[in-house]
């Protein structure tokens, strides 16, 4: 499975009221791809962090292999999508990796 995380500061050229409308189209429109997408195992968005956070919006998703993660990569719709994400923040950092699952534990 692969783990794809995102965090994104919002884009300073928008004021708060526009960074919350746009907050919530994001969120709208990257967890719609779930219906859309093969091969997503989980998808979130969260846009409304702590005040101890370090970004403003965050995507948590899984994957059920490489190929389903390249699939959604390229995807129309994500495209479609992404490119407004683009344009509505800014300072984009990212963390991808191969995520196990581990054994269950058991109780002594």
């Amino acid at each position: 499975m692969v783990r794809h995380i995102v965090i994104w500061d919002y884009n300073e050229k928008f004021n708060e009221r526009e960074n919350k409308e746009n907050a919530k189209k994001i969120k709208e429109g990257l967890e719609g791809l779930v219906k859309r997408i093969d091969g997503i195992a989980e998808l979130k968005v969260v846009i409304d962090p702590l005040d101890t956070s370090s970004g403003d919006l965050m995507l948590n998703s899984l994957f059920e292999s490489i190929e389903a993660f390249d699939t959604y990569r390229t995807h129309p719709d994500h495209l479609a999508i992404a490119s407004f994400v683009a344009d509505a923040t800014q300072n984009r950092r990212v963390m991808d990796y191969i995520e196990t699952i581990p054994p269950q534990s058991h109780e002594l």
